[in-house]
């Protein structure tokens, strides 16, 4: 008899009853999505691998600790066979064609009833893939498609041309700390998909050149104030582009709830009455470090690391920071923005009882090709700043981790 390609279809599992035998690596892969989709999952297998029995302590599955038994599939919409026993499987592949229960053999394809599809998700869309050769049924093959079309609509290389994917509205993206592939799928994706793209100095710049033509990109830096100040007229630029109906990407660097001015923003736009979505993005304050060879935290060195903007001075009276707190931490201090008053800062640091020992590494534009690391103590950081040349955007990491990088252990 010919063979005929499989007809692809969507189970509408929720409150129906799946029957999974074995519980070995498939059913462990498999079982998430099930849990997912709200079926009614009876599990039998003697054993379980941990992550599938914790599924059963969690109430997930049901699972009865035995073998196979004829009779386990009636009343089943779906089942699963993934046992090590071949005679158990063949046994539940015909209790299964018995009953018109449509069945997944993991050891023998052919002889199942139903193929399980490589899948894959993206905003409220599943992509499943599958052979329509049987003879030539590749797995690898089939996953490699998926993981194409998935990327594509995270991305947005493959939105259709046609349809509107984003309501008008402003997307808060945070942008990461420089590298264009630090960005998150979503973030990503939402630009992607913008007719307007407002964007930080600090933003991943090299994205910008991945735009459409048709994208307008606006540097923040060059909004004309007036007689509004800097952040004000941003917040109205991204009201005006909102209320014309377009879709309005913010892009910022790193967070943009850490020292990013995002909830600003976004009071700004709900006072407007204007939908607002928050991506949030890798801060540099911890990505920076890490991609300079400095871990934030280490087992028996800092048990906490703490996160301060060092754009006002110690002495200040616009500073909110507890600096002589700070100064008593055992643990990692991260400084963002504090390049221009790190000498005062050090200063104060000592003067609190912090030892000017301290080690210092500074990490100018960290995780771009211009990344370079400069370390010094509290007590020469000032200088070395001078005598280096460090400019902003520079991370600043204080604390014993600063000596704890793979290139520095003894």
């Amino acid at each position: 008899m010919a063979e005929h390609p499989a007809y692809p279809v969507g189970l509408r599992l929720s409150g129906r009853r799946v029957v999974v035998l074995g519980a070995g690596q498939v059913a462990q892969r498999r079982l998430p999505a099930l849990i997912a989709a709200g079926a009614d999952i009876v599990l039998v297998s003697p054993e379980a691998t941990p992550s599938v029995e914790a599924m059963a302590d969690a109430g997930e599955i049901t699972w009865h600790r035995r073998r196979y038994a004829d009779g386990d599939l009636a009343d089943a919409w779906y089942a699963l066979i993934a046992t090590s026993d071949p005679d158990a499987n063949t046994a539940a592949s015909a209790e299964a064609e018995r009953h018109r229960v449509w069945c997944v053999r993991s050891d023998d394809a052919d002889r199942a009833t139903a193929w399980t599809p490589a899948t894959g998700t993206s905003e409220g869309v599943t992509v499943a893939v599958l052979t329509t050769d049987a003879r030539g049924r590749d797995p690898r093959h089939t996953a490699a498609v998926r993981d194409a079309v998935v990327e594509g609509l995270r991305d947005g290389t493959l939105v259709a041309p046609h349809h509107r994917t984003r309501a008008p509205g402003v997307a808060l993206v945070g942008g990461g700390p420089g590298d264009p592939d630090l960005i998150t799928v979503r973030g990503r994706r939402l630009l992607a998909e913008a007719d307007v793209v407002i964007a930080d100095r600090l933003g991943p710049r090299d994205l910008l050149a991945e735009l459409p033509p048709h994208v307008e990109v606006i540097d923040a830096a060059k909004i004309p104030y007036g007689r509004y100040m800097a952040q004000e007229a941003i917040n109205n630029a991204l009201i005006e582009h909102a209320k014309q109906g377009k879709s309005v990407v913010r892009l910022k660097g790193g967070d943009p709830f850490v020292f990013g001015r995002g909830m600003e923003e976004v009071q700004a736009l709900a006072e407007a009455g204007i939908p607002c979505t928050v991506v949030p993005g890798i801060s540099s304050s911890i990505s920076v470090p890490g991609a300079a060879g400095i871990p934030v935290t280490h087992r028996g060195v800092a048990h906490e690391f703490t996160v301060v903007s060092g754009h006002v001075a110690p002495d200040d009276a616009r500073s909110l920071v507890d600096w002589p707190s700070l100064a008593k931490l055992t643990g990692t201090l991260v400084i963002l923005m504090g390049v221009d008053k790190i000498g005062k800062i050090a200063e104060t640091l000592v003067a609190h009882g912090k030892s000017p020992e301290t080690p210092v590494a500074l990490v100018q534009e960290g995780t771009t090709a211009a990344q370079r690391r400069v370390d010094a103590t509290l007590a020469t950081v000032a200088e070395t700043v001078r005598t280096e040349d460090v400019k902003p955007p520079a991370v600043i990491v204080i604390g014993a981790v600063v000596t704890e990088g793979p290139d520095r252990a003894v």
